[in-house]
């Protein structure tokens, strides 16, 4: 028997794919040619998912000649080993390896936060951070002056972006989404209040949807700037 590298690609027979020459090769063999081709192909999803479908086929066609009554002494002997591994196809190999790599990802904070309840810590955000915070919160209270239309965008788009923020930072995702449509309401309670409170004259440009928004908008950059 020889095991060779997986150097014919374009062959079709998993055996050689394998680099098994002999078809009676013992499971053992079987399995340490796949370790090995894995080896050899590295991280490539594409080559490891031609060795895991042609390690498969191998056993699928072990598993048929058992069926039919085609078996040699030394498959017949692995038979019971063989069985207990699960088949997966190529496809399923690739999902797994993906899978994998999902795993080893973690959540990771750029960042640090030191609260992990539902109160947060106030910390002022520091560096590109906290230049970045001001530049967008800046521009949305210009835009909500400038266009009457776009109220409703921008209040979404401050929401999002405390969410983001206190993610970036180091929250947990429930609790940021609650802080975040939390100061959202009593932005707008705010200024619905501030409606209440004051008279526009007719020669005022703003309508009452801005001057509503604008706590808001207020409120939400604060919260960006400050919750950890």
């Amino acid at each position: 028997m020889n095991m060779g590298s997986v150097s014919d690609q374009g062959s079709q027979d998993p055996y050689q794919q394998l680099g098994l020459d002999d078809t009676d090769a013992s499971f053992e063999d079987v399995q340490a040619a796949r370790d090995r081709c894995l080896r050899e192909v590295g991280d490539d999803p594409q080559a490891r998912a031609r060795v895991e479908s042609s390690y498969d086929a191998v056993l699928m066609s072990r598993l048929r000649d058992r069926q039919m009554g085609r078996v040699s002494t030394a498959a017949a002997s692995a038979s019971e080993r063989e069985q207990s591994v699960p088949v997966t196809t190529g496809l399923t190999a690739g999902a797994n390896m993906l899978l994998s790599r999902l795993k080893s990802l973690r959540p990771y904070a750029t960042e640090p936060s030191s609260s992990t309840s539902f109160m947060p810590t106030l910390r002022l955000a520091e560096g590109k951070g906290l230049l970045i915070r001001l530049a967008l919160g800046t521009a949305g209270l210009l835009l909500v002056l400038l266009d009457t239309g776009a109220v409703e965008l921008l209040l979404s788009l401050g929401t999002i972006g405390l969410f983001i923020s206190q993610i970036r930072r180091g929250r947990r995702p429930l609790v940021s989404l609650g802080w975040s449509a939390l100061l959202l309401a009593i932005g707008l309670a705010l200024g619905g209040l501030l409606l209440q409170l004051i008279s526009l004259p007719t020669e005022v440009l703003l309508n009452p949807d801005q001057i509503e928004a604008i706590p808001a908008l207020l409120l939400l950059l604060i919260g960006t700037l400050l919750l950890a």
